[in-house]
């Protein structure tokens, strides 16, 4: 659904990207990577919904996740992340050095969802 919204270059620069970083590249340096192509396509979506109902799904789909923060919302675009890593055709999910598994998609998209969030303004 995002390379029908943000198009087939900059999917394809985002794949070749994804695919030469994400094999040796560290999860909370990747996951803002990803977390910024999210945003990317959120701010495509929102500027092309009104002429283009896969747009409009998608930025429903990041307006619900963005808004409410809550679990179903959430998965949609946990959903979204993955595809986009796995068609990247790179490995997303890891274990740390005490066997704890983590997703840089699940990662991403928290990223995402605290873009705005600057802690120290608080």
């Amino acid at each position: 659904m995002i390379e029908a919204v943000v198009g087939k270059k900059i999917y394809s620069t985002w794949m070749d990207m994804l695919k030469k970083l994400v094999p040796h590249g560290r999860t909370h340096r990747i996951s803002v990577v990803v977390a910024s192509m999210l945003q990317y396509a959120q701010q495509i979506a929102n500027e092309k919904q009104k002429s283009n109902s896969k747009a409009r799904k998608l930025f429903e789909l990041f307006e619900a996740a963005y808004d409410n923060y809550i679990e179903e919302d959430i998965i949609d675009i946990l959903s979204i992340t993955e595809s986009l890593l796995k068609d990247a055709k790179v490995k997303f999910k890891r274990v740390n050095s005490r066997g704890n598994c983590y997703s840089i998609a699940e990662e991403g998209v928290h990223q995402y969802l605290h873009w705005q969030d600057m802690p120290w303004e608080s």
